[in-house]
């Protein structure tokens, strides 16, 4: 089932020395379940398209559909998650309620907040830290709190943007695992705006592979490599054929431009 749908989007941006266009011509279909990868260079318009998705941004031209409502609808039904590129965690609050936040503004009551905090906490391998304030955790622990802030309202879709970046390379693959075994317990749907191609390629089932600006999909990679995926995979044939594939595509996207 479609659950994310764009046609011939385009979105271009008016600025002080004129106009300049972010996507062009962008189409695209997300099913249900599936766990979407951006990769592409700065500037592509991955972030805008997924802020596209969340209603954040407007496209010019073009459709996108969000379980076949408008972006705007969507956010307004809580259709998505949001985890952005910091954890944006409010340092005078608990990871508890950090966490609770968006379930506070929604006004759950708080009996069902402390129930869904426990859960989600539980979700990302952070039990017991609802008490913690941020600056107590790590930035991979920040992270995953933000995530654990993103599920908590139980929402079908999760948008991800660059969630990992800035952190080290041990930390990043021990919550690439994390987050694939989240995605394979929650079965949401997973849009994950992403540098690096080893994380798009070992993370996903989906790889959309973005040229410079404007934003133009120049490939899209449908993953052949089993659901469940060890670190290891990564030294596998299959795996270094799809990595070669996306930077192909990446290549290609220059060259076209």
């Amino acid at each position: 089932m479609s659950v994310i749908e764009a046609k011939g989007l385009n979105l271009t941006f008016q600025t002080n020395d004129g106009p300049v266009q972010a996507l062009r011509d962008v189409n695209l279909t997300i099913e249900k379940g599936d766990f979407v990868s951006f990769i592409g260079p700065s500037g592509c318009g991955k972030t805008t398209f997924l802020r596209c998705i969340a209603g954040l941004e407007h496209p010019t031209g073009g459709t996108l559909s969000v379980n076949g409502m408008t972006p705007d609808e969507a956010r307004m039904a809580r259709a998505y998650g949001y985890v952005f590129q910091a954890a944006g965690l409010y340092p005078w609050r608990t990871i508890g309620r950090n966490v609770a936040l968006p379930l506070e503004i929604m006004g759950y009551s708080k009996a069902e907040q402390a129930e869904r905090v426990k859960k989600t906490l539980d979700l990302v391998d952070l039990a017991g830290f609802e008490k913690k304030f941020p600056w107590q955790l790590s930035g991979g622990m920040q992270q995953r709190a933000s995530i654990a802030r993103a599920l908590a309202f139980d929402a079908d879709i999760l948008l991800m943007d660059e969630p990992f970046g800035a952190l080290d390379e041990i930390v990043r693959d021990k919550l690439n695992e994390e987050v694939l075994k989240l995605w394979a317990r929650t079965e949401k749907t997973i849009g994950f705006v992403t540098h690096s191609i080893p994380e798009a390629v070992y993370l996903s089932t989906k790889i959309v592979v973005m040229s410079p600006r404007p934003g133009r999909i120049t490939d899209v990679i449908e993953s052949t490599l089993p659901k469940e995926r060890p670190l290891d995979i990564r030294d596998s044939a299959e795996f270094i054929a799809i990595a070669h594939r996306v930077r192909e595509g990446l290549r290609a996207g220059h060259v076209d431009d």
